[in-house]
């Protein structure tokens, strides 16, 4: 994750050793004890597939420590994780992690050993814009404070939505975003608007020395290189759900062949309702934006947003908060 550099301003010690919770704090203060056995030296280079997979080994190391559990073996962590212990133990072992034979890895030590890597042991104060449904999810979400994501301030264009209070924070112009960003030195920029007004929004940001944004807006994001974009699109997740639900076969709605409803092998125009499942690779480099790749062609045909009618943090309201957790 990029940070702006100090000439703009921001003073990056500021931000170091700020921790992401008790876990955290405490292995990095016993850190002797659990890393002589553990650490060999953190790698730098290590492969995006790996850095996408780290914060699903954070999520499943935070329940089991929540469960007490002190240590934990590759396999049960990769059970937990959803990946094959082979993978999880070469991941691990970029971050100089390779646990101890027989005994398996300190929980809370990996915690520390991973939020430091993927930088959650400093303060990240980020900066909503748009205060709609979305928005307003994203600010009240308490799951992200815990992570090292404090949300800075939120603005929005809208005069009946500027000055009113949204989780302890009022609502500021975006006509004074770039002042929100020098005076809180943001590092992170959400934009949460429709797509009609998501580009600008995000080439404001850029120029204002924010170089990481988390991306609601159904819309693809033009940036420069060094400027790092992550997209969440639902409905996009929605649709590809559909299309493996549709693959397992199709139920024919209650009495339409005298029973409460079936599944058939066969779709209309003869299409087979069963199959191989579709690959999805998420994807993020310097300088792009994020993108789903539909490895067997499936052509996303959902509704196009628009300013007219809706926003589109309108259609994300009841799944905003499946962001961070």
């Amino acid at each position: 994750m990029s940070r702006r550099p100090a000439t703009a301003g921001r003073a990056a010690s500021a931000r170091r050793g700020a921790a992401s919770g008790p876990a955290v704090r405490s292995a990095a203060a016993r850190g002797g004890s659990a890393g002589a056995a553990q650490v060999v030296g953190t790698s730098h280079g290590i492969p995006d597939a790996t850095v996408a997979r780290l914060p699903v080994y954070l999520r499943a190391l935070y329940a089991l420590a929540d469960h007490g559990v002190a240590t934990v073996s590759s396999e049960e962590l990769a059970v937990a994780a959803g990946v094959n212990s082979a993978k999880l133990r070469k991941d691990l072992s970029h971050l100089g992690s390779y646990g101890t034979r027989g005994v398996g890895y300190d929980v809370d030590y990996l915690i520390y050993q991973v939020s430091r890597e993927l930088g959650l042991t400093q303060d990240w104060p980020v900066l909503i814009v748009g205060a709609g449904n979305l928005g307003r999810a994203l600010a009240n979400y308490g799951g992200f404070a815990s992570r090292g994501f404090r949300i800075a301030a939120l603005v929005d264009s809208d005069p009946a939505v500027v000055g009113t209070v949204i989780a302890r924070h009022t609502v500021r112009s975006a006509a004074d975003m770039e002042d929100v960003i020098h005076r809180l030195d943001v590092a992170i920029g959400v934009i949460a608007t429709p797509a009609t007004v998501a580009q600008n929004v995000c080439d404001r940001l850029v120029a204002a020395g924010v170089t990481s944004i988390l991306n609601f807006a159904p819309v693809v994001l033009n940036v420069p290189s060094g400027v790092d974009v992550r997209k969440v699109d639902l409905s996009i997740e929605l649709q590809i759900l559909a299309f493996h639900a549709q693959r397992r076969g199709a139920v024919l709605p209650p009495g339409e062949d005298g029973r409460d409803g079936r599944q058939v092998d066969a779709l209309p125009g003869g299409g087979s309702a069963r199959g191989d499942g579709l690959g999805v690779d998420v994807t993020a480099e310097a300088g792009k934006t994020a993108r789903l790749d539909a490895t067997a062609g499936l052509a996303a045909t959902g509704p196009q947003y628009s300013s007219a009618g809706y926003g589109a943090a309108d259609d994300y309201e009841a799944g905003a908060q499946a962001v961070g957790t």
